[in-house]
């Protein structure tokens, strides 16, 4: 009976990375979605937060369409989240520190909820805004996490990347400088030409040329440390080939987002490339995050056994 009510109670490995990989491409929509909101000028669309207008939804117009689409896309990512922390403490073998990792990805979405009702009060003060782009990006780094370690527990598990010291350069210097990276972008952005209102907004007020040569600054210092990492990779491709392939995706990735880059900056940010740079900022933090993760703890399908 007690086998019976343990295996009722009980999520299977493979069910729980689907959860979770579910998880990680709804954050991943949440951002996109929500630069969507703030590039076609829609972020003060519905106004009297959490109401759209007098109504609980909107009655018309494009931008109070568009605004209250991301918060529909926000509740089902909390969804989602909450059913992924639900599903981790039912996975057995899944480490406590997933399980409070999918626990703490879920608060993090739940905050972006007031944090998005304080952003419109304060009429899309930049520091608002870029302090609700960060945060999603957290998040979405932090769900990784469950997702690895699901994988790990799938595919089983590989040794650690050698050596140690390699290990912790990827961490403690590769995650700080794409971070940079991703902060300097936002501030660039902040002082940009998308305030993110057809109305009247207010900007950083530092030239957008100052921030854009403090930007690319810090991309080429990330994408030297790319090339380092790549290198050593490289060497170690016959015993680690998968992790080999997985920084291959994001050498692609910073290239394809050099060139986004230098082409919006050329081209008076057009909207909709911006669009495509906050995607591919997300996707290399991820991959980078990622790639510094299974340094230390790899899945079988990335090391020759």
């Amino acid at each position: 009976m007690d086998v019976a009510v343990r295996r009722t109670r009980t999520l299977s490995r493979p069910g729980f990375l689907r959860v979770a990989l579910a998880s990680c491409a709804a954050l991943f929509l949440v951002i996109t979605s929500g630069a969507f909101v703030r590039l076609t000028g829609s972020g003060l669309g519905c106004d009297n937060w959490p109401r759209c207008g007098s109504t609980p939804f909107p009655e018309q117009g494009y931008h109070a369409f568009v605004e209250f689409g991301n918060r529909m896309v926000a509740l089902v990512g909390l969804a989602i989240t909450f059913v992924t922390w639900l599903a981790a403490r039912r996975v057995d073998g899944l480490p406590r520190f997933a399980r409070l990792a999918a626990l703490a990805v879920f608060f993090g979405v739940a905050a972006q909820i007031p944090l998005g009702g304080i952003t419109i009060a304060l009429g899309l003060n930049p520091l608002a805004v870029m302090a609700h782009f960060l945060l999603a990006l957290t998040v979405f780094g932090l769900a990784l996490v469950p997702l690895l370690e699901a994988w790990r527990l799938v595919a089983g598990s590989a040794p650690a990347f050698e050596p140690r010291w390699f290990r912790q350069f990827a961490v403690w210097a590769g995650i700080p400088t794409c971070a940079a990276l991703v902060v300097t972008g936002a501030v660039a952005t902040a002082s940009g030409p998308h305030p993110g209102s057809s109305k009247a907004v207010k900007r950083l007020g530092i030239p957008i040329t100052d921030t854009v040569y403090v930007h690319v600054r810090v991309a080429a210092a990330f994408g030297i440390g790319v090339l380092i990492v790549g290198w050593f990779l490289w060497r170690a491709r016959r015993s680690y080939p998968g992790l080999f392939r997985v920084w291959g995706v994001l050498l692609a990735i910073v290239i394809a987002q050099a060139i986004v880059g230098e082409v919006q900056y050329r081209t008076a940010l057009p909207w909709w490339l911006v669009l495509v740079h906050v995607a591919l900022a997300a996707s290399i933090w991820v991959v980078t995050i990622s790639v510094a993760y299974l340094l230390w703890r790899p899945a079988a399908p990335l090391a020759r056994q």
